[in-house]
């Protein structure tokens, strides 16, 4: 299997800079195709449950020819002795964080976090989003949540396919 570690590269991008960003943009690419396998074959609302983890969900939300606009999210438990297995109720009365909005650019094989929740309860998630004045500083900031937290997901077992599909 080839991953973004094995990849050479002909050229050394300064850090934090444009060409910089967008070798982010396809790392996240290659670790979010980790989790759904064909980007631009999955459809609709998804539900991936992992022992000892949050319920790690995936709803597309728009789709053209060149790219996918999706939403992934974990579900946080909102209160004391909640049960990974919801009822439709106790997913409405979950928290979900970090909320991330994700466009894929098919085409290019990135993929880009737009948006992430606007408020954050986590002190960690308020000090990233007030350090980040800049637009370049808010897309890595983003970013970066994005390329770690996908990574994670991978390693605690997350994964998306036609069977983690949620009907109705």
């Amino acid at each position: 299997m080839l991953n973004e570690t094995s990849t050479i590269v002909s050229w050394r991008a300064r850090p934090r800079s444009f060409v910089a960003l967008m070798g982010l943009y396809e790392s996240n690419h290659i670790r979010l195709s980790w989790l759904t396998g064909n980007l631009g074959a999955i459809e609709g609302h998804h539900r991936s449950e992992v022992l000892g983890d949050c319920e790690l969900l995936l709803s597309i939300d728009e789709r053209s020819v060149y790219t996918t606009t999706l939403n992934l999210t974990y579900l946080l438990p909102e209160r004391q002795g909640f049960s990974s297995k919801h009822e439709q109720s106790d997913i409405a009365s979950a928290l979900a964080y970090p909320d991330m909005r994700v466009r894929v650019y098919h085409d290019a094989r990135l993929v880009e976090a737009l948006e992430w929740a606007s408020n954050h309860e986590h002190g960690a998630l308020r000090a990233i989003r007030s350090q980040a004045e800049r637009e370049l500083d808010q897309r890595w900031a983003r970013n970066m949540m994005l390329n770690k937290w996908l990574e994670y997901c991978v390693e605690r077992g997350h994964r998306f396919s036609p069977a983690t599909r949620i009907h109705g």
